[in-house]
């Protein structure tokens, strides 16, 4: 299905190359168009398929973050174990 979705957002491979933040904010803005009810069901299926990668790929960064922390200090600070 070629869509406007499919023409607006980056590919999956881009989103890996994506900044957290970047990440962020493209989920924020899937889900208001999720949550807009104004897309048909095909394309809000495309859109949470790609929110569920961003959130993979935030998920792997934050990760990463935490055990360069971890290396660094020999310990992961207690506010990012919330």
């Amino acid at each position: 299905m070629q869509s406007w979705i499919s023409e607006k957002y980056r590919s999956v491979v881009e989103i890996s190359e994506q900044s957290l933040e970047s990440a962020l904010n493209e989920l924020e803005e899937i889900v208001r168009e999720l949550e807009s009810g104004r897309l048909s069901l095909d394309e809000s299926l495309e859109l949470f398929e790609r929110g569920v990668r961003l959130v993979r790929i935030c998920s792997s960064k934050i990760e990463g973050a935490e055990r360069r922390i971890e290396s660094l200090t020999g310990a992961i600070p207690e506010d990012l174990l919330e």
